[in-house]
């Protein structure tokens, strides 16, 4: 077996709401062979993985996957089995699989969940399934490989890059509450909400902490000052830069003291109840190399000028506490207590702290509620003092410190005191806070208990620091007592109860009309008042400015809307291949559209048939919000089907069906149900409600519609109402849309028409056969006489429409589509110029235009095609062929071109 490639859907996807990987497989040499063909294979590779009995499979009990293998199965499907066991190994929660046939016999795409936070840059599912690999084929080769090291090396790769404690921690509460949330790349930065009501948080860090506030509370002196210039109890203390001046200190303080770097945190180089002098002197050396990284780290006032200056103070005895004040107010406390561990009369130090790390609780820096316990230079020294080393061994019950500074990060634990502060100790530290300027902020502080009220007595108590970006680990899971719903309150500051978190998002997906659809909608919108984002094939907008011109259709450029803070609304156009090859851009769309679903993009991206399409975009009607509006066309029976789909009912959605004839049967059942739709009624574009009808504006009227003679138009028309209406719109404003909804402007490249001599061009991006069926409909509508015959129609031998096509065809679709477009190109036009598109897609050059010809021909035996090298020369000779007022279609791959082409040739536009 040989894995090829592996691809991520970061968004909610046709697989899973959640985040997964498509590993593409070969099973080569063992494509068709099942479990049974290889005895003993299930017993070898259970053996090696046990967890695999208890894999449910499509029994939904344990046991099914034994069930599976012993009936016969695929070893796509055990491979994916495999990984999803290795990934429980490693702690990485991944419980969905499901293996695909993916083209060929023996080919497979095998579907992996992946952690919701997990960056898309991490090879570790990759990796997961190599070793999976390997484990199969071990077993079917009698031996199943020893991997044992290379899963410890995945693991540490996975933990390297997961979210820390309190960013992970923040990131849940978030999402309880309902808020969006993406991680930015793999940092511990997470992007909140949508839009204007977009939120940032690194750690716990908001985008409204005071960079001020984070400047004085790195500098340790400084934050000392402001708290005693503010009446709240801090240790004596000054700055040392040489060891005589911190000797100096020791006398003039008096002993015992602390010293600590200026700059320092997580209580590294931090030096603790120091009385005689060579203590100081060490402690000195030891804090002024980390207050000189520090400082030469910082960017601020902090990190300026110092060098090796270090902080002498007082010791404050008592207990060490740390209160976390958000918002304002305490959140939760915590009693902080040094690393150390207990002696039972047997165990050596050193057994004893491996003991104590063998808690799966701890682990390397924050990415576990405890930190491990290391013997280091400062814990050697403090166990020397108290007369130990690593091979002594404590008496039972006897304590033996590693530390003397409390903090987690150098391994203490916590127990949570939140419901013992005394009311003047929360008004201290809140007092703290506020003097600093912090909205997040930890104040460490030592007391006789939290639970009385500070003593008034000089150094009997004290702040000691106020830490920005407190850790939150010691509050979530606290050794002791009850873990604190800390992030929850964070992020209740950033959206107080009843605050929204997201902007109203419509989605719009279908096979025609996606592009016209979203810019009729974003118009409407934004005549409403709203600065609206907007995704389409030309580009994102916001606020009716180009801001990112590509094919703008996927999950990117919908999170580039999403993530501008200026936007109150977005309107997404989401076409088939971002769902397919990175799953959507957004959680919930308040309304979701389905202009239709007909034969395009066969033969991409495993895209077989109708049916396929039809299964990729349901997605968009199943990812609505509960209660969400749903617009679907009464005269598309895929489209109009996804309304009984059980994950769309599950949604609950408001269902709005549109369609030009008001008795279209679909739409008519749903009026008679007391429904909503929308239609074509007496000449009106009409809103419709069970039996009550309301006239928006007449069909003529709609801008670009050529007087209602464009069908298609009046159709995009129809289910931007709806969309609009399910967002509260007035009907005034969406007529005014419509009417201003002036193509060359609003709808660049989409039935646009232009003067070119004598003769109008009609631009358009049809390529696919409803499309060209419509273009032709409407090029005999608007410029034929009452006796031409339907273009569109299924009659072949019709007589060809008015005009000469000048058409490309992309690609990358099927050959039989290609010809069926073509075929229903040469019903329209009995003259057409066949160019290429600079992209060929794969194909070799002349391949298109051979296709393209055989559907002509076969479509019109007598039809006149002309091959052309490119875009204007295409044109050219359409013009050519084209008697004087005739129109000629012009299909195009890119508008840039098009438009530069129609400039240099004094094109005009004209209105429709």
């Amino acid at each position: 077996m040989r894995l090829d490639h592996v691809r991520r859907l970061s968004g909610p996807n046709v697989y899973l709401s959640r985040p997964v990987a498509i590993a593409h497989l070969d099973l080569q040499g063992l494509t068709g062979h099942e479990t049974t063909d290889h005895p003993g294979f299930a017993e070898r590779l259970v053996a090696a993985l046990p967890g695999l009995a208890s894999h449910h499979c499509a029994a939904g009990r344990p046991g099914g996957l034994l069930d599976a293998m012993a009936r016969g199965t695929y070893f796509g499907h055990v491979t994916e089995h495999v990984t999803l066991e290795l990934s429980g190994l490693i702690g990485r929660d991944a419980f969905f699989g499901r293996t695909v046939l993916a083209g060929p016999p023996g080919r497979y795409d095998v579907v992996l969940e992946c952690p919701r936070d997990e960056p898309a840059g991490s090879t570790v599912v990759e990796r997961l399934v190599g070793v999976a690999l390997r484990v199969v084929q071990g077993a079917l080769a009698g031996r199943v490989p020893d991997t044992a090291d290379e899963l410890a090396e995945i693991a540490a790769e996975h933990e390297a890059e997961r979210l820390g404690v309190s960013t992970a921690a923040l990131a849940a509460a978030a999402r309880r509450r309902g808020v969006p949330v993406r991680r930015v790349g793999g940092l511990n930065l997470l992007r909140l909400g949508y839009g204007r009501h977009r939120r940032t948080v690194w750690a716990a860090m908001t985008d409204a902490t005071s960079a001020i506030g984070m400047e004085v509370a790195g500098d340790k002196r400084l934050a000392h000052r402001l708290l005693a210039d503010a009446g709240l109890p801090v240790p004596a203390g000054r700055v040392a830069s040489s060891p005589a001046e911190a000797l100096e200190a020791l006398r003039e303080i008096g002993g015992p003291v602390v010293v600590k770097p200026v700059a320092g945190h997580q209580g590294e180089g931090v030096h603790i109840e120091l009385t005689e002098p060579q203590e100081v002197v060490a402690a000195f050396t030891a804090a002024a190399g980390g207050a000189a990284t520090a400082a030469g780290a910082g960017t601020g006032p902090a990190a300026g000028g110092d060098g090796a200056a270090v902080i002498v103070e007082s010791y404050v005895p008592g207990r060490d506490y740390r209160v976390l004040v958000v918002g304002g107010r305490v959140s939760a406390a915590a009693e902080l207590t040094a690393a150390r561990v207990v002696g039972d009369g047997a165990a050596t130090v050193a057994e004893l702290v491996e003991r104590v790390n063998a808690d799966p609780a701890r682990g390397e820096g924050h990415d576990r509620p405890l930190t491990r316990l290391v013997l280091g230079p400062a814990e050697l020294g403090l166990l020397a003092r108290q007369g130990h080393g690593p091979a002594a061994i404590p008496a039972a019950g006897e304590t033996v410190w590693l530390r003397r500074n409390a903090n987690l990060s150098t391994g203490g634990t916590s127990r949570d005191v939140t419901g013992d502060v005394h009311p003047e100790v929360a008004a201290l530290c809140v007092r703290a806070a506020a003097t600093v300027g912090m909205d997040v902020c930890g104040i460490d502080l030592r007391l006789p208990d939290i639970a009385a009220p500070p003593p008034p007595e000089p150094g009997a108590a004290g702040i000691l620091e106020v830490n920005a970006a407190p850790g939150l680990r010691m509050h979530l899971a606290p050794s002791e007592g009850e873990g604190r719903d800390v992030a929850g309150d964070i992020i209740g500051l950033l959206y107080p109860d009843g605050a929204p978190s997201r902007v109203p998002i419509v989605s719009v997906t279908g096979t025609n009309g996606k592009t016209t659809t979203v810019r009729m909608i974003a118009h409407m919108l934004e005549l409403d008042g709203r600065r609206t984002g907007m995704t389409s094939t030309e580009g994102v907008y916001v606020g009716r400015r180009l801001v990112h011109m590509s094919d703008a259709s996927g999950p990117r450029s919908a999170e580039m809307v999403l993530g501008d803070r200026t936007v109150e609304a977005a309107v997404l156009e989401t076409a088939r291949g971002g769902i397919v090859r990175r799953g959507l851009g957004y959680e919930r769309a308040d309304v979701a559209v389905v202009t239709n679903v007909t034969r395009d993009h066969l033969g991409v991206d495993d895209t077989e048939s109708l049916d396929d399409l039809v299964e990729i975009k349901a997605l968009v009607a199943e990812e609505v919000r509960r209660g969400g509006r749903l617009v679907l066309n009464a005269e598309d029976p895929a489209s109009a089907g996804l309304a009984e789909r059980p994950a769309v009912r599950d949604r609950d959605p408001s269902v709005r069906f549109f369609a030009q004839a008001p008795d279209a049967p679909v739409l008519a059942a749903h009026l008679r149900d007391g429904g909503v739709g929308y239609c074509v009624e007496h000449g009106w574009v009409t809103e419709a409600t069970g039996d009550r009808r309301t006239r928006v504006l007449p069909v003529e009227e709609i801008a670009g519609a050529f007087g209602g003679r464009a069908a298609h138009v009046v159709a995009n028309a129809l289910a931007a109402v709806a969309a609009a209406r399910g967002l509260g719109v007035p009907l005034d404003v969406v007529a005014r849309a419509l009417r201003t909804f002036e193509p060359h402007t609003r709808n660049p490249g989409r039935g646009c028409v232009y003067r070119v001599g004598e003769n109008p061009v009609l631009v358009d991006y049809a390529h696919n056969p409803a499309a060209v069926a419509a273009m032709g409909a409407l090029t005999a509508a608007r410029w034929g006489g009452p006796d031409r015959g339907d273009p569109g129609g299924p009659g072949g031998a019709a007589a060809a429409g008015p005009g000469v096509a000048a058409v490309t065809l992309p690609g990358d679709r099927c050959d039989d589509l290609v010809v069926e477009t073509a075929r229903i190109l040469g019903r329209a036009f009995g003259r057409v110029v066949v160019y290429e598109d600079e992209d060929l897609r794969g194909r070799r050059s002349g391949e298109m235009t051979r296709l393209i010809v055989r559907g002509l021909r076969e479509a019109r035996p007598d039809v006149r095609h002309h091959p052309a090298g490119d875009l204007k020369g295409a044109l050219t000779s359409a013009l050519d062929m084209a008697e004087p007022g005739e129109p000629v279609l012009l299909l195009y791959e890119k508008l840039q071109p098009v438009l530069e082409l129609l400039e240099t040739l004094g094109a005009e536009p004209e209105e429709t």
